[in-house]
Formats: C-alpha cells, sequence, structure tokens
C-alpha cells in the first residue's frame, strides 16, 4: 500500500511541474540594444528550477537611446542594456555557487502578457531611471511583489534618474516607502558577509567614479509586512520580507562579476523571500 502511494505521489508531483512548465512562455532571445544577437550557449533549452527574467518595459521621456532604439515590444531597447552577457553570466554564477538549478539562459518577460510574470520569482529591471512603465504595468507589478515575487533594478544615477524611478514605482506601492537596506539585513549576509560594498560606475566613467552627480551609492527597497496572498501580517524569523532590492548610483558590470571586499562566507541562515544580489 505504501507503495502505491508512494508511486501515486510521484506521478502527481510530476503532473504539476509538468503543468507549470506547460504554462510558462518558450524562451525567446531579443537583439540587444548593445550586443546584438549573442551566440547562444548549447544547453539553451534545457529546463531548469530557476531562470533569470528580465522586464520587458517602454522607455521614458529621458530615453537615453532615443533615436538610435526600435519599439520595445521587440528588443533594441533601453531594457536591454547589458542584455544579454549580464544576465547569462549572473546565472552562471548562480548555478556554479549554489546547488539551485539554473538555467543558462534568461527569461525576457512583458508585463502586458497575460499571467507569464507569475511563472518567473525574479524579476530584474535595469536603468529605471529612464524606463515609463505604464500604470497597467506598474499594477501588475504590485500584483507579483504581494504574491510572493522579487524584484530588483540597478544601474539609475543621480537626482533625476532618482525622481523618474520613484514615480513609477509609487504607482505600484503608493504608501510603501522606498528605504536603505540595514547592513544587518540577511540579503548581504545569505551567502557571503558583504560588510563592503561600493560604487561601480560604467567604464566610461570610471575616471570620475560616478555617474549624473550620483557620489553615493545606496542599496534600497521596499518592505513587507505582510504574508503571501494578503495574509494576516506577520514577519520572517522576526524581520520583514524585502520584496524589491534598487542599487541607486550603482550598476553591476554588464559582464556579471560583482565586486566584493572583505566578503566572507556566512553561516546565517537566509531570510529573504528570494534570491538577490548587489
Amino acid at each position: 500500500m505504501r507503495i502505491v502511494k508512494a508511486w501515486w505521489l510521484l506521478g502527481c508531483s510530476l503532473l504539476l511541474v509538468g503543468v507549470a512548465y506547460a504554462y510558462q512562455a518558450p524562451f525567446r532571445e531579443y537583439p540587444s540594444i548593445e550586443h546584438g544577437v549573442e551566440p547562444l550557449p548549447p544547453d539553451y533549452q534545457r529546463k531548469a528550477e530557476f531562470a533569470f527574467a528580465r522586464m520587458m518595459f517602454p522607455p521614458g521621456w529621458n530615453n537615453g537611446y532615443a533615436g538610435r532604439d526600435s519599439d520595445w515590444h521587440l528588443g533594441d531597447s533601453l531594457w536591454t542594456q547589458d542584455y544579454p552577457p549580464a544576465d547569462r553570466a549572473f546565472s552562471q554564477a548562480v548555478s556554479r555557487l549554489t546547488r539551485i538549478d539554473t538555467r543558462s539562459v534568461e527569461q525576457c518577460v512583458n508585463l502586458d502578457d497575460g499571467d507569464e510574470v507569475y511563472n518567473w520569482p525574479f524579476l530584474y529591471a535595469v536603468q529605471v531611471g529612464e524606463w515609463g512603465p505604464t500604470d497597467q504595468q506598474m499594477r501588475k507589478l504590485r500584483d507579483y511583489l504581494l504574491r510572493g515575487g522579487f524584484f530588483m533594478a540597478d544601474d539609475f544615477h543621480g537626482t533625476v534618474e532618482w525622481q523618474v524611478f520613484v514615480e513609477r514605482m509609487k504607482v505600484a506601492f503608493p504608501d510603501r516607502p522606498i528605504v536603505d537596506i540595514p547592513n544587518n539585513d540577511p540579503i548581504f549576509h545569505t551567502m557571503f558577509d558583504l560588510d563592503d560594498r561600493y560604487q561601480v560606475p560604467g567604464a566610461e566613467h570610471l575616471r570620475v567614479g560616478y555617474k549624473n552627480g550620483g557620489k553615493d551609492p545606496h542599496w534600497m527597497g521596499i518592505y513587507d509586512d505582510h504574508g503571501r496572498d494578503g495574509e494576516a501580517p506577520k514577519q520572517i524569523e522576526g524581520r520583514q520580507a524585502l520584496r524589491l532590492l534598487g542599487c541607486f548610483s550603482h550598476g553591476l558590470p554588464p559582464g556579471g562579476r560583482i565586486p566584493l571586499r572583505r566578503a566572507r562566507l556566512s553561516g546565517s541562515r537566509p531570510r529573504c523571500r528570494a534570491l538577490g544580489a548587489c
């Protein structure tokens, strides 16, 4: 009887996994504003438990690629900066440094594409100081985060780009402040102790060390004191859950190499609901 039950449970598990994969959109590569079309790794069609999802979005009024870009639905737009080398390098690092079964290629996600975003628990966006998501897209992002998703944004610099980012985020969370993440937050100590963090400007700004007047780097976030699916307020091991990670006046290098200084392996238990790096 136990053997029959075990086989029944195994069959149900495989069925659920198959259903989840069936509802995910297939992998699609887009031309990059910087890199064009990159060669695909040989195992790009292999399915895995985790994939790096990149948010597609329309550019804003201060789009730095205006006149050189294309329709954002088709790639070759602001949201493709550093894409896809950064995505694949990040995925390679996750695969090498953790036991997470990680796909070698990214997934580009359009928030207007039905329920597709809910299939990807980690969502990333670049150049959010020049972005222009619609109100509908921001409301979808809010719902995604309230259901347990995690959003990371980086590579925005200076006062103007900060205001552009905040103006759009306030559509999603008008009642939630964006605050500096304290140094003792588990996101800085889940795998490594990132006690010292410093600014990484783009290559064209290395001589001065910053961009658009953004001299002081910040790692900021939106915390959620509610559980998943609107359940009663609670904390995870005495701490609020981090829903959004923003790297302000800072950007991850296109090669995906994350600079660490005095970084050491951490023995602390992860208390965040999602994977993040900065």
